[in-house]
Formats: structure tokens, sequence, C-alpha cells
């Protein structure tokens, strides 16, 4: 992941129609990824942005009286379905998984739905069949891939090169859970060796969340699928959303009233939107802080742990560069106080240095001199 954070990326995958681009059309309220009952409609990769919902946003912009609201950003990149031999390049396979290495998550979209007018590539539902055949083509692209990288760098610790043994250490830890037919995942990667350790850049070691895309019916409660997956899941301590893509795509049409009572008719508090958003940002250990004022409110997202330079550093590189403090108060007491003028009188508002970390919904002023 990139050091500043505007947002992050989430590639969606899964066998061919299981629903993932009924899924990205709604989530992005787009018709740009074909939903089409045969494999490989999504011919190129899509990438929607989509506004992370956040109630807070409009709260601090009517307190402070602001011209415009700015969401933070969300990325989704609809990837067309793998198949057995994608790793052999099977079904166009080398250029999407190309383009999973480029995400930060992945989201894996398992079919918990019977349908007789949507075909099934293997013939029958089984979600955690499909989970595995498509895990199973990432970790043999990351074998391939580390066989490869491993012949190179012997030749260069043959020759005394310090950064291609320590290399070689990390490439046979993940070859030794990709034997083992464990993803890279759930390797026990020292702190220090985090860094390079992304580098790799192996498919298997990117966080995933899991979401089951069942029938409307069972929207709201799961069913047999989805329970069968939150139960494989719950060993691997791995999150799981269950959603309808058909009630997705329903929802995007309407508007916001209308959203609201049929989300009420059918028993569900929110879209299936909101709980992939908020389960993303808590499979990344992303959080938001805010700025507000007369011009704008805006949501910004930094991982959780970031000290203040840092989360100034996303609105520009200047301001981390330059930071001398940053004028901070939480989205409570901003709120309790009735804005930031009064936050200040009674003594809300903090002056915080280098070493302050963010907590989520502060709402921050930051004062730099470059």
């Amino acid at each position: 992941m990139k050091d500043k954070i505007m947002g992050f990326k989430c590639g969606i995958v899964g066998l061919p129609n299981v629903g993932k681009s009924t899924l990205f059309n709604a989530l992005t309220q787009t018709a740009n990824a074909q939903a089409a009952n045969y494999p490989f409609c999504t011919i190129e990769p899509n990438v929607g942005e989509v506004a992370v919902p956040e109630a807070r946003l409009f709260e601090l912009a009517r307190l402070s009286g602001s011209k415009e609201i700015i969401p933070a950003k969300m990325n989704f990149v609809d990837i067309a379905g793998l198949v057995e031999g994608a790793s052999k390049g099977e079904g166009l396979g080398n250029q999407f998984l190309a383009t999973i290495r480029e995400v930060d998550a992945i989201v894996y979209v398992l079919r918990c739905f019977k349908d007789d007018d949507i075909t099934h590539v293997t013939g029958k539902i089984d979600p955690l069949a499909d989970l595995a055949v498509v895990e199973t083509e990432l970790m043999l692209a990351d074998m391939a891939s580390l066989e490869k990288r491993r012949a190179a760098h012997e030749k260069k610790a043959r020759s005394g090169d310090k950064e291609a043994k320590a290399a070689i250490v990390l490439i046979d830890l993940a070859l030794e859970q990709l034997n083992n037919g464990k993803p890279a995942r759930y390797a026990d990667v020292p702190d220090d060796d985090q860094r390079p350790w992304k580098a790799l850049q192996l498919l298997t070691s990117k966080p995933v969340l899991y979401v089951c895309n069942v029938d409307e019916e069972s929207a709201a409660t799961g069913n047999e699928f989805s329970k069968a997956v939150i139960a494989h899941a719950a060993k691997e301590d791995a999150q799981t959303v269950v959603i309808s893509a058909q009630i997705e795509a329903e929802l995007a049409l309407l508007e916001a009233e209308e959203r609201d009572e049929y989300l009420v008719d059918i028993g569900l508090e929110e879209p299936g939107l909101n709980r992939l958003i908020n389960a993303g940002y808590d499979l990344l250990d992303l959080q938001t802080y805010f700025t507000t004022g007369p011009k704008e409110t805006r949501a910004w997202t930094i991982r959780k742990g970031d000290t203040a330079p840092k989360a100034a550093g996303v609105i520009h590189g200047d301001f981390e560069r330059g930071f001398i403090r940053a004028e901070t108060i939480a989205y409570d007491d901003f709120v309790e106080c009735g804005g930031d003028t009064k936050a200040r009188d009674a003594g809300k508002m903090r002056s915080e240095g280098k070493e302050y970390i963010v907590k989520d919904g502060d709402v921050m002023l930051f004062r730099f001199n470059v």
C-alpha cells in the first residue's frame, strides 16, 4: 500500500458467474462492468471509486456552515473470473493475476445462492470449493514467481550479497507455507522484515475479506452456504460480509428515502456497501479524521497508529515536511460544544505535536511552515 492513503484499493475476485460484476456495478453505481451469464464478460479490469459512507461529515458540515462536503474515497477493482489453471494462463489468467498484485486487499466473492438461470462453471453450488479453486491458483502463481526469484537471488548470494541472502530467507519462509497448502499471509514474519516481505508482492500475502453473495430472501439472515463460509472464515480469524448483490443493484437505483424504506422492508439496517467498507477499514487498520470550515468539510483516511505529521501529509507533502502542530478537537467534543470556537473556549481544543497518535474522528487544523 502506498504511504499516503486517499482510500484503498480492493480487488474483487472469484469464479465466473458468482456476482462480482453485479456487486461492482451496485457499489460504484455504474454500468461499466458488463454483468452477463457467461465467463470472462469482464475482459479489462474495471476500477470504480466510491465514497465512504460517513454520517459524521454531515454534522460537522452543519456546525461549520460548510459549502461543500467531501467524503473519503475507496477503490474497487472488478477482476474477471478466475478458473482452474489461471496460474498457467488459462482463461486469460496471467493478465488478471497481474492486476491482483496491484491491489491492497482481496475481496473473495463467493456464490451462496441457487439460480437455475445462472450457470455455475462447476455445475454445483459450493462456495468453499469455489474459494479453494481461486486461492489454489493464487498460491500456484506465487510459488512459480518465488521459485524464479530464488534462483536469481542464489547467484547474488553466492557472491556475498547480504540483501540477496536476506531475500532468500523470506522467499523460503513463503515457499514453506505454500508447499504446505497454506497462503503466504499465515507466515510468521518478524516485524523488522515486514517491508521486504511486502516488497515480494505475493498474491496470497494480501489481507482477504469474504463476501457471501446470497439470494434476496437470505440478505438479512444468511443461508446454509453463507454459514459454511462464516465458519471457515472464523478458523482463519477472517471477516465475512453477507450481501445480496441483486439487492445492492436495486438499492443503487433508488432515491435516499425509497432506499431507507426498502431496507426496513427487507430487515436490513444499512446497505451492504456500508458493511463492506467498514469491514475493509478494519481489515487494513484504517481510520478517519476530519478537516472542517466554511469552505468544506472533508474526511481523510489514514492508518491506525499514524502520527499527526503523517496525517497532515495525506493532505499535502508540505504539511508533513513543515509540520509545527495540530490543533485537535475530538469529534464528540466538537459536536457537544457546537463547533470549533465554542470547543476552544471550553478548553476542548488541544495543541498536539509530532508524536501525537491521531485518533479516529479527530477534527484537525494543521499549522506548518515550509
